[in-house]
């Protein structure tokens, strides 16, 4: 593959535009609407709210970077066939075969920290274990998998009652457990410079967390509240006022939780990669295989214990299925949204091949920037100076975590 200087550009860019569309994508398709669109009162029309859809359509997603690594590992097999022909080398067996376009796919595709908590051991040379994960060994891969989905439907709940960019300050929390995890049980030191960087994001993280809860009243103007004529009236505004309060609180209180089964993930699969071989595209692969055929499975048990008798609401399977295939601008997101978390993927592994686990680390933090500006841009959010400062202490925590810039102490 080429090494142009433009390359890691178009990389960066990429990884940038994907994922900055991925966030987007997923809050836009929680926008439309699914029921009593033609309603005057917005209160009245339904909006589609599937997050375990939404988790099976993520899972699908890194499905396809599964694909992309078999196919690769078939153009493998063609090219060192065609070259045995040639009488350049001998033919391995199936057994060397399969190991070799192992390891060459390991030097070949992107490696990265594609699941961030890998990046260290890939640094470090982890990763190249002479002993490629194959057969039931895989199934190791479930337990990440499980996790993902966990924090991924979490997540996307919490996406109901939190703005795109508040959505994705709050999953740099990530990186307070996945610390704390690592030392707890992976024997891992936290070093001075980093004990100081958690703490940063601790506090980035609860300025923004503060600033969504803050948000709903703070939109009631006095203007608003003079135009509601009655007692009766303002009283039911309050109630409103009140409501959006504590959905904020869910939103933030569910998002932070899922990054303890986030940092779980991560920590499982460093567990993993310490053990066997294993390239991250295979890996990320497999664990969207796996929380494919897991979320497929609890569907109809969940609809059948929980959706059946609260008609419409997430576990609901035969409703859920309904609002995706007759809202064309519902499946038509899904696509978006798989296509651009298979490409995000792919992107984040070249990123961290080609430049540093540093670099996306990085342009990570600049995709929640990006969110952040393209949301008060479409005006689903008003700006806000305490997001601003909370936002701010967030990145310096997690630039100096991150060794991107020294830290004071």
């Amino acid at each position: 593959m080429s090494e142009s200087p433009y390359y890691g550009v178009i990389l960066s860019a990429g990884m940038l535009a994907t994922g900055t569309m991925n966030t987007l994508l997923t809050k836009l398709q929680d926008k439309q609407c699914v029921g009593n669109c033609a309603d005057a009162d917005p209160a009245k029309r339904e909006y589609f709210e599937q997050p375990v859809w939404q988790t099976l359509n993520m899972f699908y997603g890194e499905m396809l970077c599964l694909a992309c690594f078999y196919v690769y590992s078939l153009y493998l097999r063609r090219s060192r066939a065609a070259s045995s022909l040639g009488g350049y080398e001998a033919i391995a067996d199936a057994d060397e075969s399969d190991e070799s376009i192992d390891a060459h796919a390991a030097e070949a595709v992107p490696t990265t920290d594609a699941l961030p908590a890998a990046a260290a051991a890939a640094e470090s040379g982890v990763l190249r274990q002479p002993k490629p994960i194959a057969g039931w060994a895989t199934l190791w891969m479930w337990v990440p998998a499980a996790c993902d989905l966990l924090g991924t439907t979490l997540m996307n709940v919490g996406l109901f009652f939190t703005t795109a960019s508040v959505y994705q300050m709050l999953r740099g929390a990530v990186v307070i457990f996945s610390g704390l995890f690592s030392v707890l049980f992976l024997g891992h030191r936290l070093e001075r410079f980093q004990v100081f960087s958690l703490i940063l994001v601790v506090i980035g993280v609860s300025i923004v967390g503060l600033s969504n809860i803050v948000a709903p009243p703070a939109q009631i103007s006095r203007s608003q509240l003079g135009s509601w004529q009655s007692a009766a009236s303002l009283d039911e505004h309050s109630d409103e006022i009140d409501r959006g309060t504590w959905k904020a609180v869910l939103g933030v209180v569910l998002v932070l939780g899922a990054q303890v089964f986030t940092a779980t993930q991560f920590v499982v699969e460093e567990k993993i990669i310490r053990h066997y071989h294993l390239t991250p595209l295979r890996a990320v692969g497999l664990e969207g295989s796996f929380g494919a055929l897991t979320v497929m499975a609890a569907i109809p048990v969940l609809h059948l214990t929980i959706g059946r008798s609260h008609p419409g609401g997430y576990f609901d399977a035969p409703e859920g299925f309904r609002q995706i295939i007759q809202n064309p601008s519902v499946w038509q997101t899904s696509i978006y949204i798989m296509l651009s978390i298979a490409m995000f993927n792919f992107f984040g592994l070249s990123v961290t091949r080609y430049l540093s686990a540093t670099s996306r680390a990085t342009i990570d933090t600049c995709r929640t920037l990006f969110i952040w500006i393209s949301s008060i841009a479409l005006g689903w959010e008003a700006f806000s100076w305490i997001q601003v400062i909370g936002f701010a202490i967030l990145v310096y925590g997690t630039f100096i975590y991150n060794r991107v810039i020294a830290s004071p102490f």
